[in-house]
């Protein structure tokens, strides 16, 4: 390391150290090194690092120097043992520091540093609040204050680390991908500062190829938090000297982190920053097919058959649990054909009683029973031209069954109440939650009408076997939902990324739409968390009486059925084989909570 020992008249001798690419001297505090003596410059000398060799250069005509008692007019090299005159100030160049340190520059000054550029943010703030200006200003103060020569301002956003700002300490913007994926990949994991003094002999590092391809040096991160959640890190390198930082600098970039956090977490709530949204939103349009979102082999499989049998006349059967989206698979079987243009009708068999669901899929003529007072056509003839979407048909009664099956083989209606047949022209899709195969061997369901509509299957496969089509799917619903509540969009944070690949998901796709809604509208931070979720950390809780075990489980498995039952509690206490008072009692206990 070389060092300028500088006679300054107003106090005894101090030791300056050389280690930046670029050292500045002169009277203003803005300087590496501050010499504020009669005559000297606001910015009077420039010293420059090349290689293990240096240069010094006047900042201006005005600026005096002297190298061994030669008058110097431009950029020429210094070396050890060199006296130097700086208009009146005698100085010497060396690579030997003084056995006790004079000056607290290096140490002490640090800290202070850090406070007076975070002034200076502060009073930028102030004037003028560009999010993106301030976080390139802050970029540039951190790597001069540290010393580094290269810094970066990483986004977390989803789990995805963006590079957000990318400097060099010529205050430039440089190429985005020149740090280790592997320390930060640590930091991201860890959430804890860290400095690594070489990293081309750290045990830790040594071996990560993206180490090794660029021989990275001295690194330095610093986490930033928003309220336990990771939003970020700054990165500062230097790639010219080993163990460059030192505790005092990582003193002081925390104290500048916890502003440049601040202005982060306020920027993505107030959707400020550019972020990497546009492309996010480009990949889920190449992701969808129609108003669905997936990658994964099972559903790339189910849009290939979709797509086949779209322009076909043939009856589809769409199998899968409650809330898979089967019912968008058949509007999507009805876009891609020849009837898009016709209507697209929905009749849910469970959810209608059994004596009017006949009245709704064939209609009624006035005074057919107590209370039509008017004649009225059902499903079928609104579908006609179009496709009828039969959902939840393993519910149907059975004497239903054969009145469906006849008007699937004649292609007429007769209304309730009517001998008139009327023919209608449609396309039938029909789907179901259950095993229609095990149905018809138990006799709830009828073979014949099985086999009318089982001429192509598609099966959906449960949210928990399609991957991370899960993460893509919620991102596509936190910008749908923020738009549509007029919301900022935010993303998900690490943990709440980990939490919903690894929960089942019962509900499906229905149960994740909920959730995302509830997270978008009551979550006030900058990013959705596991906890914004309702999803129960995978850790082990503390030891509970089974009484109390007894009684988590049953909150928890009560409220999973009324999400399945989009908050019904009379079809929740039916499926549970419980008095409906009981759901009304727990719901009362939620409320008290």
């Amino acid at each position: 390391m070389s060092y300028l020992f500088i006679d300054h008249l107003v106090s005894e001798t101090h030791q300056h150290e050389i280690y930046k690419k670029i050292t500045t001297l002169g009277a203003s505090d803005e300087n590496d090194i501050v010499c504020t003596e009669a005559g000297i410059e606001p910015v009077h000398a420039i010293i420059y690092r090349e290689g293990e060799g240096y240069e010094i250069e006047p900042a201006s005509r005005k600026a005096d120097i002297f190298i061994n008692g030669k008058r110097l007019k431009k950029r020429t090299p210094i070396m050890p043992g060199d006296t130097l005159q700086l208009a009146n100030l005698n100085a010497k160049f060396s690579e030997q520091a003084l056995q006790k340190r004079q000056s607290s520059h290096t140490e002490d000054n640090n800290v202070a540093r850090a406070f007076e550029k975070l002034q200076h943010l502060a009073e930028d703030m102030a004037q003028d609040y560009n999010v993106n200006s301030l976080l390139t200003h802050a970029m540039d103060d951190v790597i001069a204050l540290v010393n580094a020569d290269k810094g970066f301002l990483l986004l977390i956003r989803d789990g995805r680390i963006h590079s957000h700002v990318s400097r060099n300490f010529y205050q430039e913007s440089i190429d985005d991908n020149l740090f280790s994926d592997s320390i930060v990949q640590h930091v991201l994991e860890t959430k804890q500062p860290l400095i690594v003094r070489d990293a081309l002999s750290d045990e830790t590092f040594n071996t990560s190829q993206s180490v090794i391809n660029m021989k990275f040096c001295s690194v330095m991160c610093m986490p930033l938090m928003d309220r336990g959640a990771l939003i970020g890190i700054i990165y500062v390198g230097n790639d010219n000297i080993v163990n460059q930082f030192k505790p005092q600098h990582l003193e002081a970039l925390r104290i500048f982190a916890s502003q440049i956090s601040l202005i982060l977490a306020n920027a993505i709530l107030v959707d400020d920053l550019t972020f990497e949204n546009r492309s996010l939103t480009s990949k889920l349009d190449e992701l969808r097919f129609g108003n669905i979102i997936g990658e994964c082999l099972p559903m790339r499989e189910v849009f290939n058959t979709v797509h086949r049998v779209a322009a076909t006349e043939v009856t589809v059967l769409i199998e899968g649990e409650t809330g898979t989206g089967k019912e968008l698979i058949a509007q999507e079987l009805h876009r891609q054909s020849s009837r898009a243009k016709g209507p697209f009708v929905v009749i849910n068999c469970g959810a209608i009683p059994a004596n009017l669901l006949e009245s709704e899929l064939f209609g009624h003529v006035r005074g057919a029973f107590t209370g039509a007072i008017q004649t009225k056509p059902g499903k079928f003839q609104q579908a006609n031209k179009g496709t009828l979407f039969l959902d939840e048909i393993g519910e149907m009664p059975q004497d239903l069954q054969v009145k469906l099956l006849r008007v699937l083989q004649e292609r007429c209606v007769v209304k309730v109440g009517s001998n008139s047949v009327e023919p209608v022209d449609i396309r039938i899709v029909a789907a179901t939650n259950k095993d229609l195969e095990k149905e018809v061997q138990e006799g709830r369901f009828r073979e014949d009408l099985f086999y009318r509509l089982n001429v192509i299957t598609l099966h959906l496969p449960p949210l928990r076997e399609r991957g991370d089509d899960v993460i893509l799917i919620a991102r596509g619903m936190i910008e749908k939902y923020a738009k549509e509540f007029n919301m900022v969009v935010k993303s998900l944070s690490q943990e709440a990324i980990l939490a919903i690949r690894r929960y089942r998901w019962p509900g499906n796709v229905r149960q994740l739409e909920n959730r995302i809604k509830k997270a978008l509208i009551l979550s006030n931070k900058s990013q959705i968390t596991a906890e914004d979720l309702d999803l129960i950390p995978e850790v082990l809780k503390p030891v509970m009486s089974l009484a109390e075990a007894k009684d988590d489980f049953q909150r928890r498995y009560i409220n999973e059925i009324l999400e399945l039952n989009n908050g019904n509690r009379s079809k929740t206490a039916r499926d549970l084989g419980v008095d409906p008072r009981t759901i009304f009692r727990h719901l009362e206990k939620q409320n008290e909570r």
